[in-house]
């Protein structure tokens, strides 16, 4: 998802939201995925590095395995991907939409 690809406010979208919030995710943050969009609650579907994946019908869970995540929800679609690593060392970003000019703090993870 480039820039002019970000969806209005309110617009209906899956999203996949990621705790704690940084990107790349970590394995060792115990990290939770949650899926938000319309349509039928517990009717998610959910995949890993492109193929469907277990999970079936619940809308969160923690992560246990290095991946790229989306999710599918009915009415709204796939998300984008959250990738999950299991590297020694993490340069990470904030979850939340960046624009040029915005002040944005980095962490390095170690």
């Amino acid at each position: 998802t480039g820039p002019g690809r970000l969806s209005p406010a309110g617009a209906q979208t899956t999203q996949l939201l990621v705790e704690p919030p940084w990107v790349p995710a970590v394995l060792w943050d115990r990290v939770t995925l949650t899926c938000q969009g319309s349509g039928t609650t517990g009717a998610t579907t959910w995949y890993k590095d492109g193929q469907r994946w277990g999970q079936e019908g619940l809308d969160h869970f923690t992560v246990t395995e290095i991946g790229n995540y989306t999710c599918d929800r009915p009415g709204t679609g796939r998300s984008p991907p959250i990738t999950v690593l299991n590297d020694w060392l993490v340069l990470q970003l904030p979850v939340k939409a960046l624009l040029e000019g915005d002040t944005v703090t980095l962490r390095c993870r170690g």
